[in-house]
C-alpha cells in the first residue's frame, strides 16, 4: 500500500504532466474552468472554500493558476486533492503515467 507521501508525490507529478499539456493548449485551461463551475453548484459545503481558491487562482490567469498546481508546498498539496485540473489527461496518458510512476517513484522529485 502507498503512503500518503507517496500519493502526493503522484499527484505532483500528474498536475506537472497535465500543466505541460495544457501549456501546449490553453484552451484546455477553459475546459478546466467549465469543470470548476460545475463542480462549485453541485458540491458539499466543506469542498467550497478549495474550488474557491482554484476559482481566484483561474481568475489571476493560467500562469499563476499553474504555478499552484505544480507548486511543492503543504498547501498545494491540499488544493491538489480538489483539482479541477485532474480531468484532462486522456485515459491513454493517465494509464501510460501510472504504468511507469512505480519504476520510477521519485518521479516528483526536484
Amino acid at each position: 500500500m502507498r503512503t500518503h507521501q507517496e500519493l502526493d508525490d503522484r499527484s505532483l507529478a500528474l498536475h506537472r504532466l497535465i500543466a505541460d499539456k495544457i501549456r501546449r493548449d490553453p484552451a484546455l485551461f477553459d475546459k478546466a474552468r467549465a469543470t470548476l463551475d460545475h463542480w462549485r453548484q453541485r458540491v458539499s459545503i466543506r469542498t467550497q472554500p478549495c474550488l474557491d481558491e482554484w476559482a481566484h487562482l483561474m481568475d489571476q490567469g493560467l500562469d499563476a493558476c499553474l504555478a499552484m498546481a505544480i507548486e511543492d508546498s503543504e498547501h498545494a498539496t491540499a488544493l491538489r486533492q480538489s483539482s479541477p485540473f485532474s480531468g484532462l489527461l486522456s485515459n491513454q496518458d493517465r494509464f501510460a503515467f501510472l504504468k511507469a510512476w512505480p519504476k520510477s517513484p521519485n518521479h516528483a522529485a526536484h
